[in-house]
């Protein structure tokens, strides 16, 4: 397990070239499954498209829960994307990292820090967008009085630990899922009995993991809407 991330410098900025791949190959899956799906449609629905059209309620309900859907209709295309980008890069690194000379190039990009915090960031600044451009900046600048005044300290303070928590929770997740599984992995390779004692352990935690990144796939969507009602309803 002791891999390290490439590491290219350019003009003199630092990037991730393993981030910047399965960055690619999580959009080009998402991509594919999205247009594989709504490539012949039908009136009765089989196959992909029923998975999809399945996972289009699923987020339909999951902004029906924290706002009304008048409000929040027109971030369903926003949650969509979110939950199929993250449920497809959480799954990525689980059958296998793959890396070269001590260089880990293929792993879950939500195994990263920065691709959580990076996500987590966007999804704020989108609420506070949308805030300001479906209620005005006073009915927004008021919501960080309510209830009572002097509380905005702690409404300013609560922004930040929003994002950090967000973004921090699948990262934490994804990577200590990722750890196990390649500690469990270098047990295999110890020998006869390495193998026979990891075999099982490994496989059952190959199938918690994929709970797990289902799971936080949501969770992260979930919380990007309660997020975004609170910002986009003045009743809160």
């Amino acid at each position: 397990m002791n891999h390290v991330n490439p590491k290219w410098e350019f003009l003199g900025l630092t990037f991730n070239p393993s981030n910047i791949l399965m960055l690619a190959v999580t959009c080009l899956i998402v991509f594919l499954i999205a247009f594989i799906s709504t490539r012949n449609m039908k009136l009765k629905p089989t196959g992909m498209q029923n998975f999809m059209e399945w996972v289009m309620d699923f987020v339909k309900g999951i902004i029906k829960s924290n706002m009304d859907w008048k409000t929040g209709g027109r971030f369903h295309l926003l949650a969509l994307t979110l939950i199929m980008f993250i449920f497809v890069a959480n799954m990525l690194g689980l059958p296998f990292a793959i890396a070269y000379d001590h260089v880990l190039w293929w792993k879950s990009p939500t195994a990263d820090p920065t691709i959580t915090m990076t996500l987590a960031v966007m999804v704020l600044v989108l609420t506070h967008y949308y805030g300001v451009k479906m209620t005005g900046v006073k009915n927004y600048l008021l919501g960080f009085t309510k209830p009572l005044a002097f509380m905005t300290p702690l409404k300013i303070i609560e922004e930040f630990a929003n994002t950090l928590t967000l973004g921090l929770r699948l990262y934490g997740n994804i990577y200590a899922g990722e750890i196990l599984i390649g500690l469990l992995a270098g047990l295999a390779t110890a020998g006869v009995g390495g193998f026979l004692g990891a075999i099982l352990p490994a496989m059952a935690w190959q199938g918690f993991s994929i709970f797990i990144g289902t799971i936080q796939a949501f969770i992260f969507v979930m919380l990007s809407m309660v997020y975004m009602s609170h910002k986009v309803q003045t009743d809160h």
